[in-house]
């Protein structure tokens, strides 16, 4: 789905109603004359919405029917409390987190007739003029994603008063509810699985200092090896851009300088499949020498490289399955709020198995 891609996934046998305008020129405001009500009352009719009478709510209908007024015919036996609109907006337009967390989202919304919305922004004029769209279609509440953790603004939702939930991203506003990996924990994965085949000589190749992710591995892994009494010094750890050019560089480098180290940890699937090139080059032997361990398990990239890269997989379907229960918690008058990390996992491979 690119930046351009809005699409409606119907996730359940019933589809939610939309309203939208005949090509006889009729709209919601004619219906709503019609049947006498406001339109409010007509646009949460038509959509299945509200606490309305069925006789109103029948009178609405067939007024749209009777002018027509095209939109979606509910599934009258499913309870209207059931039946929601969502809107997904994400940073991420490669679709490399953003994915994995709607198929999680999904899975929570079961057989439940709910619609998806996504939208995916490359700015933040972008983000508000697609968040302004999800709210004149009067979504019943908004997910908001992003290619990384860090704290952002929050939406501004102005008056409106809608559920939100932020996932692989957050915000600092205490009444808002973000769901996120648990980067230390992952990190504490790695690195206890690399101390726990025999390594004691680590260095670290990661992305730039100023991501909150980077700082959480960084610092989980110094925990870790002073839990073991294993040194770390500032030689052994490296920060660079996101980039297989710099997994390769960093490792080049630190191998050069000191040969005797035989555990990498690496803050990127990217970053590590670059390391194994690097070491590949030196005559290194992975893992008998070195064992290499990524952060991600993006299978295109950690089951490609050679040997495959043992990694820490940040279960983004399982935060987005949470995101998903939680939204439709939230939908049900549920009041939720908070930073949840969930934990991640880790996926062995050949780069750190032991023989």
């Amino acid at each position: 789905m690119s930046t351009y891609e809005e699409q409606e996934q119907g996730l359940g046998d019933a589809e939610e109603a939309i309203h939208t305008s005949s090509a006889r020129g009729v709209t919601l405001q004619h219906v709503a004359q019609a049947a006498g009500v406001t339109l409010g009352t007509a646009s949460k009719a038509i959509n299945g919405r509200g606490k309305l009478s069925q006789e109103t709510r029948e009178r609405v209908r067939n007024e749209a029917r009777r002018l027509g007024f095209r939109f979606r015919e509910l599934d009258q036996n499913v309870p209207v409390d059931q039946r929601a609109m969502v809107g997904i907006l994400t940073s991420d337009i490669y679709g490399r987190f953003s994915f994995p967390l709607l198929m999680g989202i999904e899975k929570a919304f079961g057989i439940r007739p709910i619609s998806a919305v996504l939208c995916a922004t490359s700015d933040q004029a972008q983000e508000q003029m697609h968040l302004q769209m999800l709210l004149e279609r009067q979504v019943d509440g908004i997910v908001v994603s992003a290619r990384r953790e860090d704290p952002r603004l929050p939406i501004d939702l102005g008056q409106t008063s809608l559920p939100v939930v932020y996932a692989h991203t957050q915000v600092t506003d205490p009444h808002a509810l973000c769901v996120l990996p648990d980067d230390a924990q992952g990190a504490r994965l790695a690195v206890e699985h690399l101390v726990n085949i025999g390594r004691h000589q680590f260095a670290h190749i990661t992305g730039p200092g100023y991501f909150e992710a980077v700082r959480l591995r960084e610092g989980a892994m110094r925990q870790v090896l002073a839990e073991h009494d294993i040194p770390l010094s500032e030689q052994r750890v490296l920060s660079g851009p996101w980039q297989e050019s710099w997994g390769y560089t960093a490792a080049q480098y630190l191998m050069k300088q000191d040969p005797s180290i035989d555990a990498l940890f690496c803050g990127s699937d990217q970053l590590a499949r670059g390391a194994v090139e690097a070491l590949h080059e030196l005559g290194v032997c992975i893992p008998d020498d070195v064992a290499v361990v990524g952060f991600d398990n993006w299978e295109p990239i950690a089951c490609a490289t050679r040997p495959a890269l043992t990694t820490v997989d940040m279960n983004l379907e399982a935060v987005g399955h949470y995101v998903g229960q939680s939204l439709l918690d939230l939908l049900a008058g549920k009041l939720l709020s908070g930073t949840v990390r969930l934990p991640c996992s880790l996926i062995i491979r050949e780069s750190s198995a032991t023989t």
